[in-house]
């Protein structure tokens, strides 16, 4: 794939994420800074860091997206409706939605659909539906995706990053299932450039990683600053 890569612009695919339990006020600055000094589309934040995030890059170009019902997805479907609604008010521009797995393993993919489709119209905003995709059959893959295809949403998202990471089949297999009707995020464990690049390749519209700027240090032959996020 060395040749598909030469060209790429990494900058314009970076989710540049900041989900650690552990986040304070002055981490969710640090992220808004690099996500407005590396021209990333978006910084991804707590529902709780939301109205910060905002304020910050008020009249800049990324957008503030946050992830609801994260990172397990069993909450009541008023709880995550009520938390996407709160988050839009507070000025969340895109909206990371875990769904539920539970009620996927037990075959009712049509409350699944419902969820998350609900948030989609209730709040207008665009959501990436996140769908674990280490958790789930190739079956359950595709019946889900096809369900939140239909429920409206913007993006497919492939991991939260707690039960292992993306990889090329996954996005491969989103590509296929999903055939650029709508965007394919791919997250978890995403640390050097050539992984970022080659899932770029495979058809990853965004990449949710907390290390974006390391990303780019990489591809200009820099060394790298923030390993530990």
């Amino acid at each position: 794939m060395v040749g598909e890569q030469t060209d790429i612009d990494l900058a314009p695919f970076i989710d540049h994420s900041l989900l650690l339990p552990t986040a304070t006020l002055e981490m969710v600055e640090k992220f808004c800074q690099e996500a407005d000094r590396f021209d990333f589309p978006s910084v991804c934040l707590h529902p709780c860091h939301v109205r910060v995030a905002v304020n910050l890059l008020l009249n800049k170009k990324p957008k503030v997206s946050t992830v609801i019902g994260f990172p397990l997805g069993a909450n009541t479907d008023g709880t995550k409706l009520y938390e996407a609604m709160e988050a839009t008010d507070n000025g969340a521009q895109e909206l990371d939605v875990m769904i539920n797995i539970g009620l996927l393993k037990e075959g009712k993919i049509n409350q699944v659909h419902r969820e998350v489709a609900e948030i989609c119209e209730e709040t207008g905003q665009l959501v990436k539906a996140i769908i674990e995709m280490s958790l789930l059959t190739q079956e359950e893959q595709k019946l889900v995706t096809a369900a939140m295809m239909d429920a409206g949403v913007a993006w497919i998202t492939s991991h939260t990053g707690w039960h292992g990471g993306v990889n090329i089949s996954d996005v491969k297999f989103l590509q296929e299932m999903t055939k650029g009707n709508i965007g394919i995020k791919a997250a978890g464990g995403i640390k050097t450039i050539e992984q970022a690049l080659d899932l770029i390749v495979a058809g990853a519209t965004r990449l949710g990683t907390s290390r974006g700027p390391d990303l780019i240090r990489q591809r200009a032959g820099q060394p790298m600053q923030s390993a530990s996020l």
